[in-house]
């Protein structure tokens, strides 16, 4: 019998190196993208687990796997950063006062 590829790799190989780049916007997102990454890799493992001599891909599941891992780790660092640097300075109510402030600077609002 050919072995066929697990249906989900790809996907998660892909929404794993996205996720990279959604760490960008307070890292939640980039977590939030990762975590369906590793949810739909959890569903392709078992499907390899049952039947492992299947399917011929296993490799590119460990990999998406740990990119994935990698992805949620770092959104998750990054949010809590951007968390502590709020509080850094004064809170949420001094961080949107910075933010005016600037956007009065750059002439956000004339």
């Amino acid at each position: 019998m050919e072995q066929q590829k697990l249906p989900n790799v790809t996907l998660a190989l892909v929404l794993g190196i996205l996720s990279f780049l959604c760490c960008c916007f307070a890292g939640l997102p980039g977590a939030l993208v990762a975590a369906i990454a590793f949810f739909i890799l959890r569903n392709d493992e078992k499907t390899y687990r049952a039947n492992p001599e299947n399917y011929s891909n296993y490799s590119q599941l460990k990999t998406a796997k740990i990119i994935a891992i990698v992805g949620m780790v770092i959104g998750v660092l990054y949010f809590l950063w951007s968390v502590f640097q709020i509080y850094q300075i004064g809170g949420w109510d001094a961080y949107m006062e910075k933010v005016q402030e600037m956007s009065e600077q750059w002439g956000g609002q004339n």
